[in-house]
Order: structure tokens, then C-alpha cells, then sequence
């Protein structure tokens, strides 16, 4: 009985460690890399709505999206969004890689599993820890957004994460903060876990374009919205800047896998983190 008891404890202590270093590795790796991500987000909204013959609509890259935002805010502004990118990872990476072992350990004993058992639990687990952290990732991508209100000399919409969320459920109820989740489903998630690299990024992105501009968009006092549904997103977007635009902001994307992974397992990998979470850690570029 001492030893089951004494077991428990040691296994609760464990677990307590390895999500403390996780947040901690994927804090430092998130601000590390934010800067990279802050300008994805600019590039998938660049450019919305307007045809590609709009003689408003100027072409641009990652380089000048980030030059631009140092010009005009200083270099401060490319970490704006940061707190909530901070806050969705406290809940997000712990609840995906401590999920992962759970659900591993449930469904089998010895936690041996086929690679297509892994991949189903890995996509399970990162569902709903994206389920769980994307309030976070909405007010994230809406600061994201809003340096680009400051460029033209307007007010952005929030003075930071808490007024951001208090205003959100004000104007677009509870559900509001979970506008683009079902963009970010389980079939992204498992796919991600079979994929890595460049071939996630390739077949993720336009999930990602879809996501951020469903998050970024806020009812009017009307109550009208630019787009229905995730699909009238997909739609609307194809249509009016052709099949190319789903994949706006792919090389900052693939680009920010690299130094990300880096910093994560550097700082979480020594506490035996990457047995059981590397065969599925998500690297498509809606997951990071």
C-alpha cells in the first residue's frame, strides 16, 4: 500500500516537473521566435479582400513587412502580441505533450502504439489543447493585427490581452473567442504528426490563412461580419486573390520551425520530454 501510495506521489511529482518545463521551454522558445510569427500573421492578412489587379494592393514579403513594422513602432512593435502568445502556450504545449502520454498510456499499458495509433493519439491530444489555449491565440492574432491600425495612425482596437478578451465576449459573446477553431481541427493535428517540415507547412497553410482571418475579424455594431463561416472564408479568399493567397506567409512559417524547435527541446528535451512527444510535436504553422 506505502509503495502504490509512494508511487502516485512520485509519478504526480514527475508530471508537476515535466509541465513546468514545458511552459518554460515553449515561453522562452515563443518569445525567441515571435518576432518571425508577428510578421506571418501581417503577410496572411495582407492583401485581404482586395483582387489582385487592385492598384491598392502593393506586393510585399517577410522583409519588408518586418522593416516596416520596426519603421513605423520601433522594434518593440514586433512583439506585439506577445502576453497572449505567452498565456496560450501555459495551457497549449503542457496539455498537448502531457495529454499525449495520458492518452498513450490509456489506450495501451506499455504505451506501445503503430505509428498510425500514435499519429490518431497525437492529433487527439492536440486538438484539445488548441481547443483549450485558442482564446489566447484569437486575442493574439487580433494584437497581431492591430499594428497594422497603428500604421495608418488610427487607435488599435485593444490596449492589451485582458481588455482585448473583456471586449471580445462583450460584443461577440463567449463563443467569440472561439472563432476559427474549427480550423485547427484533429485531421490538421494528426496530419502534422505524420508530417514535418516543409510538407506540414505546405499542406497546413491554407488551414492557418483560413484561422487567422476567421480569428481577426470582428462583428461590427451591426453585427456584420466579412465572412459567414470558415468556408465563405476559403471561398471569398480563393475568388478575390486567387488560389495563391492560401498560402500567404508560408516561408516565415517554415522559417520560424527551425529556431522554435531549437530553444523547446534545448531547454525541455533534458527531462526525458523527447521519448514521448517528438513523434508528435506539431510543427505546422497553425500549431506554433
Amino acid at each position: 500500500m506505502k509503495a502504490n501510495v509512494h508511487g502516485h506521489k512520485e509519478t504526480r511529482t514527475r508530471t508537476g516537473i515535466k509541465i513546468l518545463l514545458t511552459s518554460l521551454s515553449a515561453m522562452v522558445a515563443e518569445t525567441s521566435t515571435f518576432p518571425i510569427d508577428l510578421t506571418k500573421t501581417r503577410l496572411q492578412l495582407h492583401g485581404e479582400s482586395q483582387p489582385l489587379s487592385s492598384s491598392t494592393r502593393r506586393p510585399t514579403n517577410s522583409f519588408r513587412v518586418a522593416a516596416g513594422i520596426v519603421r513605423d513602432q520601433g522594434a518593440s512593435g514586433l512583439y506585439k502580441g506577445l502576453s497572449p502568445a505567452i498565456i496560450r502556450h501555459l495551457f497549449y504545449t503542457p496539455i498537448r505533450i502531457v495529454g499525449y502520454e495520458n492518452l498513450r498510456n490509456l489506450v495501451s499499458a506499455d504505451g506501445s502504439l503503430s505509428l498510425s495509433s500514435k499519429a490518431l493519439v497525437g492529433g487527439i491530444s492536440g486538438a484539445i489543447a488548441q481547443f483549450v489555449a485558442s482564446p489566447a491565440d484569437l486575442v493574439k492574432v487580433r494584437m497581431q493585427a492591430d499594428g497594422r491600425l497603428i500604421n495608418n495612425g488610427l487607435q488599435p482596437r485593444y490596449k492589451g490581452p485582458f481588455d482585448a478578451f473583456n471586449k471580445i465576449v462583450a460584443m461577440e459573446g463567449l463563443g467569440g473567442l472561439w472563432k476559427g477553431i474549427s480550423d485547427d481541427n484533429i485531421y490538421a493535428h494528426t496530419l502534422a504528426s505524420i508530417m514535418s517540415g516543409l510538407s506540414a507547412t505546405m499542406l497546413s497553410c491554407p488551414a492557418d490563412v483560413v484561422k487567422t482571418r476567421m480569428m481577426n475579424q470582428a462583428a461590427s455594431k451591426e453585427g456584420n461580419v466579412m465572412y459567414k463561416s470558415s468556408y465563405d472564408c476559403l471561398v471569398k479568399t480563393v475568388k478575390i486573390e486567387g488560389l495563391t493567397a492560401l498560402w500567404k506567409g508560408f516561408f516565415t512559417t517554415w522559417a520560424r520551425l527551425g529556431p522554435w524547435q531549437f530553444f523547446f527541446w534545448s531547454l525541455g528535451g533534458k527531462c526525458e520530454i523527447g521519448k514521448f512527444v517528438l513523434l508528435v510535436h506539431v510543427v505546422a504553422c497553425s500549431s506554433l
